[in-house]
This record gives C-alpha cells, sequence and structure tokens, in this order.
C-alpha cells in the first residue's frame, strides 16, 4: 500500500486504487493465459485488519470485470487472479511452481501411502505363506 504524508489523503488513495487495478488487471491477464493445472498455489491469508481493507477496496474494481466476462471459465480467471492480486498486495509467499511440480505430486499423498501399506502386507503375506509350505 501507499502512504502519503500530504494533508489530503485523496491523492494517495487514488494512487493507491490505480496500483491495485494494474495489479488486479496484471494477475487476471497472466491467470487467463495460464493453465488450470499450472496455476501456482495461493496461500490461506490471515483476516487481518489491513487485508480486510485491501478486499473492500478491490471488491468495487472488481464488479467492472465480473460485470464484463464471458462465461463461467472467465469467472473463475477473474476471481482466481483477483486472490492472486490480494496476495501480491499483501506480498504473501505465493508458490511460482504451479501445483504440479513433479510426478510425485500427480498422485495424491493418501493414495501413495495406501498403495505402500498394501504393498508391504502383501508381500509380509507371500513371504507367510513360503514359510508354512517348506
Amino acid at each position: 500500500m501507499v502512504a502519503d504524508s500530504n494533508d489530503d489523503g485523496t491523492f494517495a488513495q487514488k494512487l493507491e486504487v490505480e496500483q491495485m487495478r494494474s495489479i488486479l488487471e496484471e494477475a487476471i491477464v497472466e491467470t487467463r493465459s495460464t493453465p488450470l493445472e499450472n496455476r501456482p498455489r495461493l496461500p490461506r491469508i490471515v483476516l487481518s485488519k489491513q487485508n480486510r481493507t485491501v478486499v473492500s477496496a478491490l471488491n468495487p474494481i472488481l464488479v467492472t470485470y465480473l460485470e464484463a466476462n464471458r462465461d463461467l471459465c472467465d469467472t473463475d480467471s477473474i476471481l482466481f487472479g483477483a486472490a492472486l492480486a490480494v496476495c501480491r498486495i499483501i506480498s504473501a509467499k505465493v508458490s511460482t511452481a504451479g501445483r504440479t511440480t513433479g510426478q510425485s505430486s500427480a498422485i495424491p499423498a493418501w493414495r501413495r501411502r495406501i498403495e505402500e501399506r498394501v504393498a508391504k502386507l502383501s508381500s509380509a503375506d507371500y513371504h507367510d505363506m513360503l514359510q508354512i509350505r517348506q
């Protein structure tokens, strides 16, 4: 956020709103050109007074984009772009790697754990059967 020590705070507020609009527009354009699977993972942000102020300031700007949207995919891009803009404005850490960074992340962790347990139990049962036959 921009702080100005002038007596008249309207210039500082206008500058701040224009910077937010610019950040929002950049985030929306970036989101529209990024496939869903390559979008960055957004962090959870604390609902502090400062963060609520940023969201409240972006809401009226966001309305103009939502009124002009074409379809559900466009709405998704606008809303994700807005969330990304909020993260950038409050300087929250956003992963740039995207969701699928490697082959290991393609399989959910819970599924890998279950498959590992099944494999472990299957090999233990196989060894027990070999010992019974002997």
